[in-house]
């Protein structure tokens, strides 16, 4: 429980009352932050700068490069899909929001070639 002290303007008078603060609901930019620091950690994890740049070898001549990039931009748009699918659940009253950690652990796992 927490305190907050409400003014009364006609008496002058401020009194304390005890109230539950809501519960911090997580909001869509949230989520979208969380999931872009997971895609650009992933791309770092394999010494790139972050998610744009190893999506841009993509075409690489180097074809390990290429191979990279054209796993990472599979599972990326596999992250996206299932964020924006879930998103329409959530909105729809389908399923509960999930907590931002709880969201993150859903996400697919990269498969490197």
């Amino acid at each position: 429980m927490a305190t907050r002290s409400i003014f009364n303007i006609a008496t002058g008078e401020t009194t304390t009352e005890e109230y539950a603060p809501a519960p911090y609901t997580p909001a869509m930019g949230d989520y979208q932050v969380a999931i872009q620091a997971v895609v650009d950690e992933t791309a770092r994890s394999k010494e790139f700068n972050d998610g744009v740049t190893l999506a841009s070898y993509v075409a690489s001549t180097v074809g390990s490069w290429a191979a990279q990039a054209q796993a990472f931009v599979a599972w990326r748009d596999a992250v996206w899909s299932h964020c924006y699918s879930e998103l329409a659940k959530v909105q729809s009253g389908v399923r509960e929001q999930p907590t931002v950690d709880a969201f993150l652990h859903e996400l697919p796992e990269i498969v490197w070639p």
